[in-house]
């Protein structure tokens, strides 16, 4: 036949025909394109040539010259379309054709999601979740010496002085973090079960506040408002003075303890502090809180409760680093688990959530973060507040140690981390890695702007 004519004829009607049945009826000329003759239902493709191709015409007329079949197929091409493609070791492959290319080609297989990963800025302009340094809270241990102190389970940590903060705080600074959370560890002999050094004037937390909001009016201040640092007992709160608690120890004093953390935050708040978060989980503290604060004019200076916070084994680190851990020598309970939550509880999250929320909170953390993923989501997808994250001690500790065994490239694991927190709906994260997290992404960023 003719160009183009390929292996099917037509009639004066305008009709592709086989000796067999005709394929599609009353065809305009020169409209025969290559996809609808692919659609051509209900018969596949391969049925249509497996019964087509015994007895095909070869004609065409001059309204058809220069149509082709799919792909240009000859009919020896079209003959190993309609077989089935045989894998290496020789057995038969159902559901698989070949292309114009001679490669394997799934047919049916029109949504192809790797289309959207297929190069570098694809993925980009599609990625739905991304970690920037704006998004990191950077936690600093301080103390009241003047040389730095390495802390031996969180290998990259130390214990700060005042100078080495603002060095810290500068750095921060100058790769995108513009949030710093403060711990102290206290000395020994300022301790007490009261914890009054909490709301010491002139004590370590509120000289820091005052030092860094001097030289960083941008950076915003949070502080930890419990009184664990300052306690001889070692609890977030006062331990009572009778064994009339669980397992036969003191009870940790409730509403005693909020007196003493609303003290806490007035202080912090004189001294500059922009965001205030207690830690303690004594029942109605971000209440009375907030009352004191706007009581005094602090109306400004937000609260991010931690609201779920659980009686968790990955504080230990933290505790070293503070020296704050229960004291077995007193009266007061063992560990933390008749105020911290319950880590086999959920849905006692939503509960807290709902007080929180009533209460005045600006915002609520989940503590521990990564194998609490499921409370980050769950919190997200029911209050409308931000959500923060602490990647803690524990967590910290256990990358750090993956990564000087080379069992983890320390890098991705923990950009890979924090993506997944915000993922899981974090709007901030509290983690020990935030300036060297920040450092990279400022790598990566460069690297893709001059690429």
């Amino acid at each position: 036949g003719r160009r183009g004519s390929r292996g099917l004829g037509s009639t004066p009607r305008g009709q592709i025909i086989t000796s067999h049945r005709p394929v599609s009826q009353s065809i305009a000329p020169n409209t025969l394109a290559v996809r609808p003759l692919l659609a051509l239902r209900p018969f596949t493709m391969s049925a249509f040539v497996a019964s087509a191709l015994p007895s095909i015409s070869v004609s065409s007329r001059s309204g058809f010259a220069g149509a082709r079949l799919p792909f240009a197929q000859t009919p020896q091409k079209l003959a190993r379309r309609a077989s089935l493609v045989v894998s290496a070791k020789g057995e038969p492959v159902p559901k698989l054709s070949e292309n114009e290319n001679g490669k394997v080609w799934v047919e049916d297989n029109v949504a192809r999601p790797r289309r959207n990963r297929k190069n570098s800025g694809m993925r980009a302009m599609v990625r739905e979740n991304q970690v920037t340094a704006a998004n990191l809270v950077y936690p600093l241990f301080v103390h009241t010496l003047d040389v730095n102190e390495p802390i031996s389970s969180m290998p990259g940590c130390e214990r700060h002085s005042r100078q080495s903060v603002l060095r810290e705080v500068t750095i921060a600074r100058q790769y995108g973090i513009k949030n710093v959370i403060l711990f102290p560890k206290i000395p020994e002999e300022l301790k007490s079960n009261s914890a009054d050094e909490c709301y010491n004037p002139n004590g370590m937390i509120p000289d820091l506040i005052k030092m860094i909001k001097d030289e960083f009016k941008d950076v915003n201040v949070w502080t930890d408002i419990a009184l664990d640092p300052y306690s001889d007992q070692g609890h977030d709160g006062m331990v009572g003075s009778t064994p009339d608690g669980d397992d036969g120890a003191a009870k940790i004093l409730n509403d005693e303890t909020i007196e003493q953390l609303c003290r806490q935050a007035l202080c912090h708040a004189r001294a500059g502090a922009d965001v205030v978060a207690p830690s303690d989980m004594m029942d109605g503290r971000v209440i009375a809180i907030r009352n004191a604060l706007d009581a005094h004019g602090f109306t400004d200076v937000s609260i991010v409760s931690y609201t779920a916070k659980y009686a968790s084994a990955f504080y230990g680190p933290f505790r070293d680093a503070l020296d704050s851990a229960p004291r077995e020598s007193s009266m007061a309970p063992r560990n933390k688990k008749t105020y911290q939550m319950d880590p086999a509880n959920s849905r006692e999250a939503l509960i807290e959530t709902d007080l929180d929320v009533a209460e005045g909170a600006d915002m609520l953390m989940v503590k521990p973060g990564m194998p609490y993923l499921d409370i980050i989501r769950l919190l997200s997808d029911n209050c409308s507040l931000p959500i923060a994250a602490y990647h803690v001690s524990g967590e910290y500790a256990m990358m750090k140690a993956a990564v000087q065994n080379g069992w983890l490239d320390e890098k991705e694991a923990v950009l890979e981390t924090l993506l997944c927190f915000k993922r899981a709906g974090a709007s901030c994260i509290l983690t020990y890695y935030a300036k060297q997290a920040a450092m990279w992404m400022k790598e990566d960023n460069d690297k893709m702007y001059f690429e």
